[in-house]
């Protein structure tokens, strides 16, 4: 697989929802068309910009002129950055605030941030007024290829992640590439694990061009390796949630790595110790392990997983993590609070190959125990 060349006109993916489709648009400087697309989308709608302090820093003001410049009247929304904003409180702010600024339900939310934005944005949207059109501009990768598409939206709670929420779908998600261009390194490294989680969970070929490649994805620039890696997750991730909208089958894949990385996650405190992408890496790695343990693959595909991971700057192993290594009794009670745990039994993505994700239900949680118990050392 090779990237296309540039054609200078932005790509365009569609979620195909039948009345509730939408499009995501991605291509570098988009940001300076959102007021054109907004008012296209919405004729007469005015904009609430939720964002947070960091990126308000780097992009509200270009938010703000392009709407202004397209006459959509449009308050701004500023919340703490960092996970912690998905909380209860901060949930409650953004409501209050948007029913302040008498936001309608004609009127649009844009979320303009990464992931966290996004879902606490989305889920105001969903709750307020009883649901509120909202709009994705993501700011980070991680966001423009997975948390900013499929409608998926929400809080944490105390007892784990994103157990708060809705689907709630955006009405258009515009993927200005550019933006990334501001993003850490290991921001944009943690985004990339998602990335690299698409072609484990279902395109071989994908991955393989990844390996090659993944350096022109990280230096952007002219070389649209990374509109090209983007677009294809954005496609893969378009085609699982028109088939499988709520999770209840094939989009259940989409969490190749999730069951493990959320519970470190969770157990580092939804901190700065450990990134959401950082967590998806681990777990990936270690979803590709327990594989291994069960026969379905051999120990050297998991190898290859981790090399390329770490070679990207992603943590692998256990002892890779900072800080206190969680518990293991804190990780099995934080495993059990999955979302996709059933009648207490539990759930986890596996493979059969690089490219061939499953579901396995009703895994023995004894079985689990014994294999983080081995990787705690």
């Amino acid at each position: 697989m090779t990237a296309p060349l540039r054609t200078g006109e932005p790509i365009i993916v569609k979620v195909a929802l039948g009345a509730r489709a939408y499009d995501i648009v991605i291509g570098r400087g988009l940001l300076a068309s959102l007021g054109a697309r907004l008012k296209a989308l919405r004729p007469g709608a005015k904009a609430a910009i939720v964002t947070d302090e960091n990126v308000a820093g780097l992009h509200l003001a270009a938010a703000e002129n392009a709407l202004g410049a397209a006459g959509v009247a449009s308050t701004r929304i500023v919340v703490a950055p960092g996970e912690g904003s998905k909380s209860y409180r901060t949930f409650e702010t953004v409501c209050e605030a948007l029913i302040a600024a008498k936001v309608e339900r004609g009127d649009l939310v844009v979320a303009l941030g990464g992931g966290v934005v996004g879902d606490l944005a989305g889920f105001a949207a969903a709750a307020t007024r009883r649901g509120l059109d909202f709009v994705q501009v993501p700011t980070t990768l991680l966001a423009q290829v997975d948390s900013s598409v499929g409608g998926k939206t929400g809080i944490n709670s105390a007892q784990g992640k994103n157990l708060i929420g809705a689907f709630h779908q955006p009405a258009l998600v515009v993927a200005d590439t550019a933006l990334l261009d501001t993003l850490p390194k290991r921001e944009f490294a943690a985004g990339y694990a998602e990335v690299a989680k698409y072609g484990l969970l279902g395109d071989a070929g994908f991955f393989s061009w990844l390996e090659a490649n993944w350096q022109d994805v990280f230096s952007g620039g002219q070389s649209f390796a990374r509109e090209h890696a983007i677009a294809v997750c954005c496609r893969a991730k378009a085609d699982v949630v028109a088939r499988d909208e709520r999770e209840t089958g094939d989009r259940a894949l989409l969490n190749l790595g999730h069951t493990f990385g959320h519970a470190f996650e969770a157990a580092a405190g939804f901190s700065d110790r450990l990134l959401h992408g950082e967590a998806v890496a681990l777990g990936c790695v270690l979803a590709f392990e327990f594989s291994a343990s069960r026969g379905l693959i051999s120990a050297d595909v998991a190898q290859r997983v981790a090399r390329h991971l770490a070679a990207a700057g992603l943590p692998t192993q256990i002892k890779d993590l900072s800080g206190e290594v969680p518990d293991l009794d804190r990780l099995m009670a934080l495993i059990a609070q999955d979302k996709k745990v059933k009648r207490g039994r539990l759930t986890f993505i596996l493979v059969r190959a690089i490219g061939q994700a499953l579901v396995v239900n009703d895994v023995d949680a004894a079985e689990v125990r014994t294999f983080l118990a081995e990787k705690l050392g």
